[in-house]
């Protein structure tokens, strides 16, 4: 339940007697004035104390028309905008963000108020996107725990059977630690991104081996290779150094070989390319498998999208998520090119080392 502000109406004065008096008071003196200043015989005096009363009349009139002028002026340039924005704030605080106040004048004779306007409705869409964004957030991540809880929940009851071969037993234990497995990756994935983009506090930066790391995390991977019998193509130098945060650096290299692997079929080809330039090294992973549609291509890097969900018991949508994350704050970019049945390749790009 949202908590609602309390909008409290104000009356607004738009006629002061202060100010009446004070505009009644200045036009006496600049009507008077140019007498002052050229001087006044007996005779003048006389005749100003015979039509004084007729004179501060004539005053309070042309006191009464400005007053009445300024206030109008102030009602059509102040108050009718002001109390636009205040119903619309109104409407924003209770979280209606469909909310859309539209300009004043025409846009050859915008003023300050309009652009106040278009500031205060670009400021709705983005709280509205967020919320949106919050939203779905909320709802994936419920939906991503309660899968491998319901998996472990249910192989977890299978095994209460006494009466289950040892072969049936061994199955569901593996299924259960896989299940929990995917679940952890999913919590450090959560909190790793939230980390990321709510601090944006990294490490310094420092100056190391890519090509090193590369060779660790393909010996790190050797077992899943193996299982897969996948065959290894890699073409990289014998060094290369990068500056960037080495721990972080490592997610990347793990989510990007793990996602070659999962969409390899047995017996497919992964491949391994590294080249350097003066200024940047390269690093581009690719397989032979599925590939990926333009519309999955454009979305791969949202969290918890999985454009192939006959996959989604083997990850969270996260991994991408977090690569895209770690690289966009290690100045570098990452490409991908991919086609259906042909297979994808992602490609870093990273500044190198002085």
């Amino acid at each position: 339940m949202k908590n609602k502000i309390k909008h409290e109406e104000r009356k607004i004065s738009r006629f002061s007697w202060v100010e009446f008096i004070l505009i009644f008071i200045g036009f006496a003196i600049f009507a008077a004035l140019p007498g002052i200043m050229y001087g006044f015989n007996s005779g003048v005096f006389q005749i100003i104390g015979d039509y004084l009363i007729w004179y501060l009349l004539y005053c309070a009139l042309l006191a009464v028309v400005f007053c009445i002028f300024t206030s109008r002026e102030k009602y059509k340039s102040f108050d009718v905008p002001m109390n636009l924005l205040s119903a619309a704030t109104k409407k924003v605080s209770e979280g209606d963000f469909s909310v859309y106040i539209k300009p004043i004048h025409t846009i050859d004779k915008t003023d300050y108020v309009d652009q106040m306007f278009h500031d205060f409705n670009i400021m709705v869409k983005e709280l509205g996107s967020l919320e949106t964004m919050k939203t779905d957030f909320v709802s994936s991540v419920s939906h991503e725990i309660k899968t491998p809880l319901a998996i472990i929940q249910n192989y977890a009851s299978y095994l209460q059977n006494p009466n289950i071969s040892d072969e049936e037993r061994t199955k569901y234990i593996k299924v259960i630690l896989n299940a929990s497995k995917n679940l952890n990756n999913l919590v450090s994935n959560i909190l790793t991104l939230n980390k990321l983009e709510n601090q944006g506090i990294i490490a310094p930066p420092e100056s190391y081996d890519v090509c090193g790391q590369l060779a660790e995390n393909i010996l790190m991977l050797e077992t899943v290779f193996a299982e897969k019998e996948l065959i290894l193509d890699i073409d990289i130098e014998d060094r290369a150094y990068i500056q960037a945060d080495q721990a972080l650096m490592q997610l990347v290299w793990r989510n990007l070989f793990s996602n070659a692997i999962k969409f390899s079929k047995p017996q497919g080809h992964i491949k391994l390319r590294q080249t350097s330039t003066a200024h940047e090294i390269c690093v581009t992973i690719s397989d032979e498998g599925e590939g990926m549609s333009e519309e999955t291509q454009r979305r791969l890097f949202e969290k918890f999208y999985q454009g192939d969900s006959s996959h989604s018991k083997d990850g969270n949508g996260l991994g991408l998520s977090l690569v895209s994350r770690v690289i966009e704050m290690m100045n570098g970019r990452i490409e991908v090119k991919s086609k259906l049945g042909v297979g994808t390749a992602f490609t870093v790009y990273l500044k190198a080392a002085e």
